[in-house]
């Protein structure tokens, strides 16, 4: 073409998009207008002819007329608006996976374990909001003196993210965790007895290297016994308790875990069910807590005189 500007007639002969359509356009202020004819018509520039390609482009693709227009008209870069789009999609399809997974585990069983799950996975289908009701009822439930980074990584530990992609069990089983949770006297994940130490700041902060090497030793399929674990549970517990590390002190922690190493059946439970949400990835603190309670009891043992 050699023309320097084009009525809106010849745009639709040139892009094949009806007048009616590129008149939208225009009135949307998609298509900037070059420049008017004395007859009052507009008349569209060669920029014209680029946004014309843009904006088919983008409608190929389902976008709205309301993200056209900020990328047509730069508010939004390009690469933005992708990455915003490429964002929804990926949480519409984790909702969509996640729907998949509740009706396969509504599918897989008998017509009155379907009404009892039907009831559980409910409870569950805004993702967002059931994370954000664990995470509630945990900031409330775990003690108050937890140092907050530590208090931070337990609440995620304990009401972690639903898979993207999850099987039917674990969806089942994310849902059984807010069960559990709304039962009431539903117990914190320790009824501990921080309230007998004189530094519960400095339990908590040195509790973590305990949990660490617990953690190890579980996942490495260790016996509970002697050892570096056991060693810095007691340190931690004496220390908070201005105490030393003695057999006598450890036949007094030994009393006083073994008496808390029961849990609510409830909170057994609670773990279990992370175990399959998390893929096992989740460390089980009541399985934690009764191999340090028996590699106590063995330190115990161990450290013994023998006749």
């Amino acid at each position: 073409m050699t023309h320097r500007t084009w009525s809106i007639g010849e745009l639709a002969a040139g892009t094949g998009i009806a007048v009616k359509t590129l008149r939208y356009y225009s009135d949307s202020g998609l298509l900037p207008v070059a420049e008017r004819s004395s007859g009052g018509h507009r008349r569209y520039g060669p920029e014209a002819w680029e946004r014309i390609g843009l904006i088919r482009r983008l409608r190929a693709l389902d976008t709205p007329i309301a993200s056209v227009a900020r990328v047509a008209s730069g508010e939004q870069a390009l690469s933005d608006f992708v990455a915003a789009e490429l964002d929804a999609v990926q949480e519409q399809l984790a909702q969509l996976r996640w729907r998949q997974a509740t009706l396969r585990a509504l599918d897989d069983c008998v017509d009155g374990e379907r009404l009892r799950r039907l009831e559980i996975l409910a409870r569950v289908q805004r993702l967002p909001q059931a994370r954000r009701s664990l995470t509630d009822h945990w900031y409330r439930e775990l003690p108050a003196e937890m140092p907050k980074r530590r208090l931070d990584l337990m609440v995620a530990m304990l009401s972690p993210d639903p898979s993207p992609d999850p099987s039917p069990a674990a969806a089942l089983a994310y849902a059984e965790l807010h069960v559990l949770v709304s039962t009431p006297g539903f117990t914190r994940w320790t009824g501990d007895h921080s309230e007998e130490m004189r530094d519960a700041p400095a339990f908590y902060g040195e509790i973590d290297e305990a949990a660490a090497l617990t953690a190890a030793a579980v996942r490495a399929g260790l016996p509970p016994g002697p050892g570096e674990a056991v060693d810095a549970f007691v340190s931690a517990h004496a220390r908070a308790r201005r105490e030393s590390d003695t057999p006598a002190f450890r036949r007094f922690l030994h009393a006083l875990v073994s008496r808390s190493s029961g849990f609510d059946p409830r909170l057994r439970r609670y773990w279990g069910l992370l175990d399959t949400v998390t893929g096992g990835r989740s460390l089980n603190m009541t399985a934690a807590h009764a191999w340090l309670t028996d590699g106590l009891s063995l330190s115990i043992t161990d450290s013994a005189p023998r006749a």
